[in-house]
């Protein structure tokens, strides 16, 4: 676990529950502000209308955030059938309404139809940029751009519950898949129209909402005390194969220098640890075992420490 003293740099991920209603950039500035942390960053952004796992990175860990760009996540959904809005979600204008007279097989195998590789359209309202300019800022000028779909893959899309207009879903998905346009697709292929009405994400990659605290519970915990709850550094990078150096060229490696590790490593993107488990960096080793630095962690004496 990380650890931080008055005055020490603080480095580490924090798993946040984001309450709905509020922006993944103000969870995060709220949370730096609770951390005292100089430097902070955010994995991918969630919605304001959605709550759930926010992983949060302060310090040098910071340099890893782009590592969960490309996991996949894991949502619960609430759709609403027979309304459409102008932004696929609670938060918009609602533009259509419809009876919904359809059966729960009806609904399963629209599921289906929309299950594993799929083409989404992106929204207009989304941050995607279209010639310097983001999709939204087009919407809210009330025009409307040709925008390229684009290839995602729904690895799971299952049917908790249908209770009246409301289904209820568990969706496994890749990066880069709107739940929101998935909820227009399934009200557009049953034909009465439907709009995201709630969206909480459980998982992104291998972190879950296990062990993460919601802004409450770390406003509420004494200073000392929040630095407690933060993983530590290489939480993003513990899929990568794991390569030990010694003292020596642990120094070398954490002032960039090439290290010739010879044959039986691993080749490709790796995490380097230094004595007393110490998170050096991430490297990449070639097929000769050439070892060259990628990213390195800055090694202050009273860094804190990154556990195996």
């Amino acid at each position: 676990m990380a650890r931080a003293r008055r005055g020490e740099p603080v480095d580490g991920v924090l798993l946040l529950d984001k309450p709905s209603g509020i922006t993944s950039n103000l969870a995060l500035q709220q949370a730096r502000r609770l951390l005292a942390a100089a430097k902070a960053g955010h994995t991918g952004t969630l919605d304001p209308l959605a709550s759930g796992l926010l992983p949060l990175t302060f310090g040098e860990a910071t340099k890893f955030s782009s590592d969960l760009l490309d996991a996949s996540k894991t949502y619960e959904a609430e759709v609403a059938l027979g309304v459409t809005t102008d932004t696929g979600d609670a938060e918009g204008k609602v533009t259509a309404t419809a009876e919904v007279a359809v059966s729960t097989p009806d609904i399963e195998t629209t599921l289906q139809r929309l299950s594993g590789a799929i083409e989404q359209i992106p929204p207009m309202f989304s941050a995607l940029k279209r010639d310097g300019r983001p999709l939204y800022a087009y919407a809210r000028a009330g025009e409307e751009v040709a925008r390229p779909a684009r290839s995602v893959v729904v690895h799971r899309l299952e049917l908790r519950a249908h209770e009246g207009t409301r289904l209820h879903l568990v969706i496994d998905c890749s990066k880069g898949t709107y739940v929101r346009v998935l909820a227009q697709d399934i009200g557009a292929q049953l034909g009465c129209g439907a709009h995201l009405a709630g969206l909480r994400r459980t998982r992104v990659g291998d972190l879950t909402l296990a062990g993460s605290t919601t802004l409450e519970e770390l406003a509420a915990l004494a200073p000392e005390a929040r630095c407690r709850l933060l993983l530590p550094l290489d939480t993003l990078i513990g899929c990568l194969p794991r390569v030990e150096l010694d003292a020596g060229l642990a120094d070398r490696f954490s002032h960039g220098q090439r290290l010739p590790l010879g044959p039986g490593n691993p080749c490709g993107r790796v995490r380097v640890i230094g004595p007393s488990s110490r998170l050096l960096g991430v490297a990449r080793i070639d097929e000769h075992g050439l070892l060259a630095p990628h990213r390195l962690v800055h090694q202050a004496t009273d860094r804190n420490e990154s556990q195996p």
